[in-house]
């Protein structure tokens, strides 16, 4: 049995997704039962949700509880029970990870992002990449106000530097979605055990038979409209390629970037099969981050055989090809990417490939069988 752990954002991304795509894998592809805890920052409340930081976590017992519950049976099919660990903030924290240790798991402890460190977990902050905070030294997010105001801000700052060391402690194998993520995480100073870190990209199923990308009609970006996605550089980089965009989801940039004019359209969150629907109808897909880990949005345009001009940030070049990156706020060079990339099917076909490679259920299964393993073997 596989326990996943998640505290789901408020505004929900595409760690979710990756969630519920390994939960599928597991019983696909390993033969393990997949079991689901999850939080819900929305229904927390702000009073529930500071405790949380500042406590290390609310209640482990129903992680132990359920550890517990399955662990007889797991033990005789396929060894101890794990559990695999996402975003633990605010309700799980380490008292969880400490729980289902009591009672007998192997912890997988997943970082989709830098909130071990960083209180937004994305390294961005006044316009720009930030590596500030430096282990368990929280100050500048706390001063700077990264997170929410300035209450917010102290209890995020002040959980993570109390309790990231008896979070990692409980960590018998570390999971990061690109390499990049490995070398961001040493220069914030986090004190990982980087001999047991693996990478694991996230497990896509929707592949495109072939490209379709020539007779498509706009430019797509699908990504949460906040400032480190860098947005408005792709609305003005569409403009001067005079080319129609389409954006495709919800933040706290929408009145802003939707007053910028151009021929753009804004259709706030949409569900997975309309982003489906928008692929089919698009000549390209932009990705225009600031910031960026490892972009689930440009994996899945390039499953769906779209080429991609994306920002060349973070994990970025782990995926896109060099013919597809431009540098971050480059409008124009953007342009002439969008440019000479409209409609190119046999771009979108070689980022197809790319992609199955990195990111087939096959592919990221066996990764997780050996992630998996090497967990249990430090019990």
């Amino acid at each position: 049995m596989v326990l996943f752990l998640h505290n789901r954002y408020r505004s929900a991304g595409g760690e979710e997704r990756v969630v519920e795509e390994l939960m599928r894998l597991v019983p696909e592809q390993l033969g393990e039962t997949a079991r689901l805890l999850a939080r819900d920052s929305a229904t927390l409340g702000r009073g529930r949700a500071a405790l949380g930081l500042l406590r290390g976590g609310l209640d482990g017992a129903e992680v132990a509880a359920a550890v517990a519950e399955h662990r007889a049976g797991a033990e005789a099919e396929h060894g101890a029970p794990l559990v695999h660990a996402h975003n633990l903030q605010p309700a799980f924290g380490w008292r969880a990870l400490a729980a289902a240790r009591g009672a007998g798991a192997g912890i997988v402890l997943h970082l989709h992002q830098y909130r071990l460190v960083c209180a937004t977990g994305v390294c961005y902050t006044r316009g720009t990449e930030c590596t500030r905070c430096h282990g368990r030294n929280t100050v500048p997010g706390i001063l700077l106000r990264c997170r929410g105001g300035a209450g917010e801000a102290l209890a995020y700052g002040a959980g993570l530097a109390l309790w990231q060391r008896r979070l990692v402690e409980q960590a018998d194998v570390v999971v990061v979605p690109s390499r990049f993520a490995v070398e961001r995480l040493r220069v914030l100073g986090a004190r990982l055990p980087w001999e047991r870190a693996h990478v694991l990209r996230p497990p896509l199923r929707d592949f495109a038979e072939r490209s379709v990308a020539a007779a498509g009609e706009y430019a797509l970006v699908a990504s949460r409209l906040s400032p480190e996605k860098g947005i408005s550089v792709a609305v003005e980089a569409c403009r001067r390629a005079g080319v129609p965009l389409v954006v495709a989801g919800e933040g706290p940039e929408r009145a802003l970037l939707e007053a910028t004019g151009g021929e753009v359209r804004f259709l706030g969150a949409v569900d997975q099969e309309r982003l489906r629907e928008l692929r089919l109808g698009a000549a390209l897909a932009i990705v225009p981050s600031r910031s960026e880990n490892f972009s689930t949005a440009a994996a899945e345009a390039m499953a769906a055989g779209l080429p991609v001009v994306a920002t060349r940030v973070g994990g970025m070049p782990e995926l896109v090809g060099d013919e597809g990156l431009v540098e971050v706020d480059d409008a124009g060079a953007m342009a002439e990417a969008v440019g000479r990339l409209w409609g190119d099917g046999a771009a979108g076909a070689r980022g197809l490939a790319r992609v199955r490679e990195l990111c087939a259920p096959e592919r990221v299964g066996e990764q997780l069988r050996r992630v998996y393993s090497a967990a249990r073997e430090r019990l």
